[in-house]
């Protein structure tokens, strides 16, 4: 263990950079040498100043396409295990992540953790509206809560809208279903509002997404040990991962970032640049201890 009362910027950085790229809080102690407490309350304060920072820079956007998905995960234990007394609070077993990213882009513009209920599909879609400059054509996948949500979210300035629906095979035993979904067997348009564009009514860009989040999240990776035990730092994981994506992340096809190729920002952003944007606070080895 480092023996320093406080972490320089270089060690700050060295955290970060393992976390984004997948590592858990335990790795990330051995690899840097830096205490599991002070890895997170690094990873809560970079959480709350990536969040405050992308809540501003993601305005006034000029996205024309938009897909929406949802991704499962869990905090604690997963919903079979929640104890009784404790079944429906939030924060204890299943909690979804709602992304919305622009497929030209690749930009995040909006994501929200929470539950896969109407009230945080209003929330998601009413904060994706806010940062949006044009009317733009949306596709969600077949979740019933998105038809009030985009209708609540796009009253006047109006949306093109459909829904991707995907028709499954019969489903498996669930020994043999447990590390693959069941055969999709095809996928139906339906068009909610407006007139969107059939060759964009897609899911597979966010869907892809997903698949970014399980591999630079270690919280989101299933069957290991690595996921969250206090949805605030689950959250503030989250930030930290979009604020690198965005800002960070060369994307191969773009060669560039996606807020750069969404006009929101002019250079490519290094680990430091995040690191940057904290306050001069300092980081003790042996802070207060938290769940990771």
């Amino acid at each position: 263990m480092v023996s320093m009362k406080t972490l320089t910027t270089q060690k700050r950085c060295q955290v970060v950079a393992a976390l984004v790229e997948g590592n858990s809080i335990r790795s990330t102690v051995r690899m840097t040498g830096v205490s599991k407490n002070t890895v997170t309350k690094l990873l809560v304060d970079l959480g709350c100043v990536c969040t405050e920072f992308q809540d501003k820079a993601l305005r006034n956007l000029g996205c024309k396409r938009l897909e929406l998905d949802e991704i499962w995960s869990f905090v604690g234990m997963k919903d079979k295990q929640v104890p009784a007394e404790r079944k429906g609070e939030f924060g204890v077993g299943d909690v979804w992540t709602w992304v919305a990213i622009d497929p030209v882009s690749k930009l995040i513009p909006s994501w929200l953790v929470g539950n896969r209920d109407g009230e945080c599909a209003r929330a998601f879609v009413d904060d994706l509206a806010s940062r949006l400059a044009n009317r733009v054509q949306l596709t969600t996948d077949g979740l019933k809560s998105y038809i009030d949500a985009v209708d609540n979210a796009f009253p006047d300035r109006g949306v093109d809208y459909a829904m991707l629906v995907k028709v499954y095979g019969q489903t498996e035993a669930e020994g043999n279903r447990r590390y693959s979904p069941a055969e999709c067997l095809g996928c139906e348009r339906h068009i909610m509002v407006g007139d969107p564009d059939p060759k964009y009514i897609s899911t597979s860009i966010v869907e892809r997404q997903n698949l970014t989040m399980r591999m630079s999240i270690r919280r989101f990776t299933r069957l290991t040990n690595g996921f969250s035990k206090k949805v605030e730092n689950h959250t503030h994981a989250v930030a930290l991962h979009f604020m690198h994506y965005n800002f960070c992340r060369m994307h191969q096809s773009l060669r560039m970032t996606p807020a750069m190729k969404a006009g929101v920002t002019d250079r490519k952003w290094g680990i430091e640049d995040i690191v940057a944007l904290l306050p001069e606070l300092k980081y003790n080895t042996r802070p207060k201890k938290q769940a990771s």
